[in-house]
Order: C-alpha cells, then structure tokens, then sequence
C-alpha cells in the first residue's frame, strides 16, 4: 500500500512539474508575441515616418514650400492689382465723359413695345 502511495504522490508531482512547465510556456510565448507585436509597431513607426519624409521632400521639390506658394501668389496679386490701377487712370476721364454725355443727352422715344390702344 505504501508503494501506491508512494506511486500516486510521484505522479503529483509528474502532474505538478508539467503543469508548470506548461504554464512557463506559456509565459515565454505570451512574452514572445508581445515582443513581437512592440517591433512589429516600431517597424510600421518607422516605415511611417521615412514615407512621411519622402513624401515631403517629393512635395518641396515639385510644388516648393508652402510659403513659396504664399509669397508666389502674394506677388501674382500686387501685379495684378497694379495693373487695375494703371488701367483705371488711363481710362478714368474716357469713362466719366461718356457716364456724363449719357446722363445730359438725352432723347426721348416711345419704346418699341408701346402699343396705342384704340
């Protein structure tokens, strides 16, 4: 009987020593994939970034900055309005003059939708 016993406490123990060498695989593999996952992330920050700045340089080289563009339009709009200005002071007195002959010649007519009733 005592070697039964003895039988059944060194299978417990079997059991025991498998249960934690189970549970130690698991622990490692649980390390392992969160490990795994923590790279995998840093990888895709670092495939992010280097995309990110590539896209930048491709977007500096072909449209320049953005405050090229700012300054390019800025000056784009001083031409422009400086033309306007020129424009109206050579054709400011040729305007006025006619605004003025319009508004003091005036002949009256009947208009052509005028019908006489009977």
């Amino acid at each position: 009987m005592a070697s039964q016993s003895q039988g059944v406490q060194q299978l417990l123990a079997a059991e025991k020593k498998a249960a934690e060498k189970v549970s130690e695989a698991r622990k490692r593999k649980n390390r392992r994939l969160k490990q795994a996952k923590e790279e995998a992330q840093q990888e895709i920050e670092k495939y992010k970034q280097e995309r990110e700045r590539s896209f930048k340089d491709n977007e500096a080289k072909h449209h320049g900055s953005k405050d090229d563009i700012a300054a390019k339009i800025e000056a784009d709009t001083k031409v422009k309005i400086e033309a306007m200005n020129r424009s109206v002071v050579a054709h400011k007195e040729q305007t006025i003059q006619c605004l003025i002959n319009m508004v003091c010649d005036i002949q009256p007519q009947v208009h052509q939708n005028y019908r006489k009733q009977a």
